[in-house]
């Protein structure tokens, strides 16, 4: 009896279904360490994301990403929800993405900070997780590490509010006034996906984290990014 082989194409396309996220791509194939860019996914359909496989050991699957202005993320709640950018520059994968990445696997988040002066800091939470499209992609944020302050956990139970959907607590819509889209409160200490700045105004519209900079001062780059966390 004969058996057709399978085409090392369709083989090597299987064996990337399998990856759900950079840390799988990473520990299937350790010489990916340090080679940070583009790949692809399948956390629940075919997504292509920037892996971050050098930052504390690489894996990281970045949900977030800012260096310029090159991409408006000032959207919608549908694009918000699908996600939009370029991501080896300026990007948000989607919320529903992010729900699928983290509803079933422990996830860690760390927020990677930069000024236009250069200084850098990091804020890492070891819990991170969004609930779905009926539950307003409400975030559980919490165990905060780093040296950046924390302006997220004070968001944690807060529902993703955008410019054309407000679920936040204010009496206005925060995203409008913050001309941008996040888990708003009342409004915020941190607003990373809001308008980008050229340079290092003094703005609660921009991107800025509260408790680094002791104040609304835009950032010039920001990257989030998550890591499920190992079982070994």
């Amino acid at each position: 009896m004969l058996f057709n082989s399978c085409p090392q194409e369709e083989l090597d396309r299987l064996a990337e279904q399998r990856n759900k996220d950079c840390l799988d791509i990473l520990a299937k194939d350790p010489n990916r360490k340090g080679q940070d860019g583009m790949y692809v996914i399948y956390p629940d359909t075919r997504r292509e994301v920037y892996c971050d496989m050098t930052t504390d050991g690489g894996g990281w699957t970045v949900i977030q990403k800012r260096e310029d202005d090159d991409v408006d993320f000032y959207r919608t709640w549908n694009e918000y929800k699908h996600g939009f950018g370029n991501v080896t520059k300026n990007y948000w994968i989607g919320n529903d993405a992010i729900h699928v990445l983290t509803k079933d696997q422990d996830q860690d988040l760390r927020v990677d900070l930069q000024k236009f002066n250069g200084d850098t800091a990091y804020a890492e939470y070891s819990t991170f997780y969004i609930g779905n499209e009926a539950d307003k992609y409400q975030l559980t944020v919490s165990g905060y590490t780093g040296n950046a302050g924390d302006s997220l956990g004070p968001h944690d139970g807060m529902k993703f509010s955008t410019k054309d959907l407000d679920n936040d607590k204010a009496s206005y819509n925060c995203a409008i006034n913050h001309h941008g889209a996040w888990w708003y409160s009342a409004c915020t200490n941190s607003n990373l996906n809001g308008k980008y700045a050229l340079s290092a105004v003094t703005s609660y519209k921009c991107p800025y984290w509260y408790r680094w900079t002791n104040g609304y001062r835009a950032l010039q780059r920001t990257v989030m990014m998550i890591r499920h966390k190992r079982t070994s």
